[in-house]
């Protein structure tokens, strides 16, 4: 089976969230499953030149978009036996950064159509098209209305995943002509231009990235708007579990954190957290529990529970690390604690992957209480590094995390969005922790546990052959 994999930015080119980590190494394990997966996503201006480097150029061709004639260029590269094509146009795409601009919803439109064009040019026809997120949600819009009479796309099937339903690509209803080419009444949604709502109806599945995400989805809290629709078409919804590339995140291989370890050498870790306690200006005295939290520091991410708790961290004898940027008032709150507790709490703004990973080995437990969570790595990667996690039950941290209070627990769950209810979870780890044999056994099983794309892998292929009538 032939699939082309369609994401807005992919690892190891660029990358600015979860996407970027799953369209680097979903591809990788569905090409061990022996198909043939290839990706597209855009040529950006940030690609370092040492991956620029190691692509080569195929072919280009005018894209049609609305009344604009717009060039595009397709360049080749492959990564560990992938290959990758990149979408040229440099008014679109030759920008610092990724997203965040005044023109995002025409140069993704642009994205898309060139995608569909894209296959006329090149040597790899696909069975089937899986798009990723809104960006690229246009893809089955224009497949569908302007393709499907031409032999060569006639068969294509088309998936499409919600990675965040929060970030559905809204605009005004005059996009739809006037910049997308669309006929009227394609990609709308409540009067107003909706492209991830335009994917949902035009795509043959609709996956998420945790099941319990799907089922969430559903009720308005969670759904942003389109629960009536996805309740209209549950009958092709369907969530699979991210997993995780367990070759890049290796703690027995990991050149980025102090000393490496493994199952068999897990009291290694401990020298990973004294070099990060001194490295970050933490007392190395006594042996308080180390709570690490990498996250983006915005209110969805729980981050007004722990502020509500967090001098209460500090009076039961822990201490904190944080890394993340993002809203002022978190910025703001997170140097306010670390001035306050300069010896308990340490915290670097902005998202410095060394230092993730140095977390991750280093802390004693994860911190990532989510008021919603579709997916989640970072408590797959802190199982990874045997970090036990404290999660809030919800999306992929209900799927992946078990209570260790139930046979085989690999971490911490509450389920409420309360303060109290997190900060109990909290403590019931801290309890654990004081117990050394038993927090030796948590470590161990942590690390054991099977974070790899391995069973995701199998459920994409055959939610594929389902698709393809296989």
């Amino acid at each position: 089976m032939r699939i082309l994999y369609v994401a807005s930015e992919a690892l190891p080119f660029i990358a600015s969230g979860g996407l970027a980590d799953v369209a680097g190494s979903l591809p990788k394990a569905l090409q061990g499953r022996q198909h043939i997966c290839r990706v597209v996503m855009p040529l950006y201006g940030d690609i370092k030149p040492e991956m620029r480097a190691k692509m080569r150029f195929l072919c280009d061709f005018t894209v049609e978009l609305a009344w604009r004639h717009q060039y595009c260029g397709v360049f080749e590269a492959t990564i560990d036996g992938v290959v990758y094509y990149f979408i040229d146009n440099e008014y679109y795409f030759r920008r610092s950064g990724i997203y965040g601009f005044f023109d995002d919803g025409e140069r993704f439109a642009f994205f898309s159509k060139a995608v569909v064009d894209m296959i006329r040019y090149i040597d790899f026809r696909p069975d089937i098209l899986h798009c990723n997120d809104w960006q690229t949600a246009l893809v089955p819009c224009y497949l569908n209305c302007y393709y499907r009479g031409d032999d060569l796309y006639r068969d294509i099937k088309t998936v499409f995943t919600i990675h965040n339903i929060q970030y559905q690509g809204q605009y005004g209803r005059e996009m739809v002509e006037d910049v997308l080419g669309l006929p009227r009444g394609v990609a709308e949604y409540n009067d107003d231009c909706n492209y991830m709502a335009g994917a949902i109806i035009q795509s043959g599945m609709v996956t998420t990235v945790s099941p319990t995400y799907a089922r969430e989805i559903l009720d308005p809290w969670f759904a942003h708007g389109l629960d009536p629709l996805l309740r209209q078409y549950s009958w092709k919804l369907r969530g699979i579990l991210n997993g995780i590339d367990t070759v890049t995140y290796n703690p027995e291989t990991d050149q980025s954190i102090y000393k490496t370890y493994s199952v068999s050498t897990y009291q290694d870790k401990a020298v990973n957290k004294q070099r990060l306690q001194k490295d970050m200006g933490l007392s190395q005295m006594g042996d308080a529990m180390l709570v690490g939290i990498v996250t983006r520091l915005a209110s969805h991410k729980g981050l007004d529970l722990i502020k509500f708790i967090f001098p209460k961290l500090i009076e039961e004898g822990m201490e904190v690390v944080i890394l993340g940027s993002g809203e002022y008032v978190y910025e703001s709150f997170f140097n306010e604690m670390a001035a306050t507790y300069p010896d308990k709490v340490a915290f670097r703004c902005g998202f410095i992957p060394d230092l993730a990973r140095k977390i991750y080995a280093g802390s004693d437990v994860f911190l990532m209480p989510s008021k919603s969570e579709p997916c989640g790595l970072a408590q797959m990667v802190s199982l990874r590094y045997g970090t036990i996690p404290v999660v809030r039950k919800t999306g992929g941290l209900a799927d992946s995390i078990v209570d260790m209070g139930d046979s085989g627990g690999t971490g911490y769950t509450f389920q409420s969005y309360n303060a109290h209810d997190m900060f109990g979870a909290i403590k019931r780890a801290q309890s654990h922790y004081y117990d050394k044999p038993a927090w030796e056994r948590a470590i161990q099983n942590a690390m054991k546990t099977d974070c790899s794309w391995a069973k995701s892998a199998k459920e994409y292929t055959s939610m594929y052959e389902e698709l393809m009538g296989w």
